[in-house]
């Protein structure tokens, strides 16, 4: 939701706008009932002051876990798609590449303002507003049992791992795919039935983008899989 949408919305509701200025990375609108109403550019929309429930009303938003964020009637934009990497950017660069290609918006967790978040309430935010998930393993780290040095392997990094729990709690299985890159030398990051894995070695686009895309158009993305 932009300011004008969220001006709209309150005004039809009757509700009295004294004021509106810029804040960071957004703008901040004062009702004459006492409410506050903070839009984010990112879309996000929370409520603040006295008197809160007419505006939320107003503007069709839920209060839920990591904060209070606008949802469409279709349960979040389709366009935006999170992605979650490791320490290879060239495999990052080329998946929001392709995505970018297939008209969708690629939300970065570190190209995205803050707005005084933990990295975590960062993700959870964020997540708010998308309805499917990429996470890039890459065999970033070694590792293997203790005193067991013939088991060593390659894995995706820790904030890799911790993020792709964290989004199959928040969107469920079927809305997370793993690109997992050179997977016969890698410790897969969960032995979770159920899951996406996509498997590549070098060339992301043509060896993991079909798959990928097909699982994104069955849950409500309008990618032609036909001219991948």
């Amino acid at each position: 939701m932009n300011l004008e949408e969220a001006l709209a919305r309150l005004q039809a509701a009757g509700l009295d706008v004294t004021s509106k200025e810029p804040i960071q990375h957004g703008h901040k609108i004062c009702l004459g009932n006492g409410a506050i109403v903070n839009v984010f550019h990112t879309g996000k929309v929370n409520v603040q002051g006295r008197n809160q429930q007419a505006a939320k009303q107003a503007l069709g938003i839920d209060a839920g876990e990591g904060g209070i964020t606008s949802r469409s009637a279709s349960g979040g934009s389709n366009n935006k798609v999170f992605v979650v990497y490791g320490h290879e950017t060239s495999a990052r660069t080329q998946l929001e590449a392709m995505l970018r290609r297939w008209g969708l918006e690629p939300l970065i967790l570190d190209q995205l303002p803050s707005e005084g978040q933990t990295i975590i309430e960062k993700l959870e935010s964020y997540t708010s507003n998308v309805n499917f998930a990429v996470v890039l393993a890459t065999p970033d780290d070694q590792g293997h049992r203790s005193a067991h040095v013939d088991e060593i392997a390659y894995r995706a990094r820790q904030n890799v791992v911790l993020e792709l729990g964290m989004l199959l709690s928040k969107l469920g299985r079927k809305r997370v795919a793993i690109l997992l890159k050179q997977q016969e030398n890698m410790e897969r990051p969960s032995d979770i039935q159920g899951l996406i894995y996509i498997p590549f070695k070098q060339d992301l686009e043509k060896e993991a983008g079909l798959l990928l895309a097909k699982e994104m158009h069955a849950q409500g993305y309008q990618i032609d899989v036909g001219r991948i």
